[in-house]
């Protein structure tokens, strides 16, 4: 499963292009007053302005599975990475053969970096912005984690992630290439104190050659 683009709310436009066009050095695909659109890997990441958003979104970007050094390094003198109870900034997914890092953005959005080592995606050289793959994780509020993902299940031919355990607090839809994360409202988003809240995200994927959109 691909997430082909993601569309959510942003409650400054100028403070999202400092980030993925200025500090990220993401192409910008369309910009107008209210909205913003970065080409960021395989993927496309949408900004639409309300100036009483409120909020935060978490999504995850794919990085080269070799590559999760390099990316801490790029991202040294660009974001503070979130360090662990342990001192870490590397958080090992051991059941999703993945390892992580965290930060925020400009607006306060929790954003990762995910390494996924069964996915064949190795590069060599430096990393830098053209080294973002694709967007792999969005995450989504919802009072009924299973119920909502048995419905997309049913609707769209989706499937659960085999490799997550899920459950009615914490449930993932998808593969390693694009993972929806279906979670309970203020469940605080991993690694942080955060409570999650539900917010409007419309999200195109590609399954099984067959395109799929879900606004939710």
């Amino acid at each position: 499963m691909r997430i082909d683009q993601i569309q959510i709310k942003t409650n400054d436009i100028q403070k999202t292009k400092a980030f993925y066009q200025n500090l990220f050095g993401l192409f910008i695909l369309e910009n107008d007053q209210k909205s913003i659109t970065f080409q960021a890997g395989s993927s496309i990441l949408k900004f639409i302005e309300d100036p009483e958003f409120n909020s935060i979104y978490h999504f995850a970007f794919n990085i080269p599975e070799n590559q999760l050094e390099e990316a801490i390094q790029w991202c040294d003198n660009k974001v503070d990475l979130i360090v662990l109870d342990d001192k870490s900034v590397v958080t090992n997914f051991e059941n999703w053969n993945a390892h992580s890092i965290y930060f925020f953005d400009h607006n306060g959005n929790l954003l990762e970096f995910i390494a996924r080592h069964d996915l064949n995606n190795e590069q060599v050289g430096e990393f830098n912005s053209a080294s973002i793959l694709s967007i792999s994780e969005i995450g989504i509020v919802t009072e009924s984690p299973l119920k909502l993902g048995n419905q997309l299940i049913e609707e769209h031919g989706l499937h659960f992630f085999s490799q997550n355990t899920n459950t009615e607090k914490f449930a993932a839809i998808g593969d390693h290439e694009g993972l929806l994360i279906l979670v309970q409202p203020n469940r605080n988003w991993y690694p942080t104190q955060i409570p999650s809240e539900s917010n409007p995200v419309k999200i195109s994927l590609e399954n099984n050659e067959n395109l799929i959109e879900i606004h939710l």
